[in-house]
């Protein structure tokens, strides 16, 4: 089965009850049936973010090590293409958590995307393929 990729801003809301689409993150998440992909500076900008919150870190780092993230790639192997990916999209700019799932989903053939970031409906992945973000952003 084909994974969605997973960003940081879902991450948080769905280990933050106070954040604004908390709700509309576990209602959609609740509902996939689909492994969940992501990638180390997704889950390092998770953890920092979520560092304030006690036990969210922990919980992060639980999910990578139960398989209920999947973390498919190591940056040490992709650095090139991920720094290829920051310099095409230096004008939006892309961080380097973005432009890794962007590359992952070359890598996945997917562009489905939990997101709350405006910016993957600009990015393409596989050359000029949207991403598909099934989080209705209010």
């Amino acid at each position: 089965m084909i994974p969605i990729l997973l960003d940081t801003g879902v991450i948080v809301a769905l280990l933050d009850r106070r954040e604004r689409y908390h709700r509309a993150c576990a209602e959609t998440l609740a509902g996939l049936g689909r492994p969940l992909a992501t990638t180390e500076p997704v889950i390092t900008e998770s953890c920092y973010l979520l560092r304030r919150l006690p036990g969210a870190a922990e919980a992060v780092l639980e999910n990578v090590e139960r398989g209920i993230f999947q973390v498919p790639l190591r940056l040490a192997d992709t650095a090139g293409p991920v720094r290829r990916l920051i310099e095409k999209y230096r004008d939006i700019p892309a961080d380097l958590a973005d432009a890794t799932l962007i590359h992952l989903a070359r890598e996945l053939g997917t562009g489905d995307i939990l997101t709350l970031d405006r910016h993957f409906t600009v990015y393409r992945w596989g050359g000029s393929r949207r991403f598909h973000l099934p989080i209705a952003l209010a």
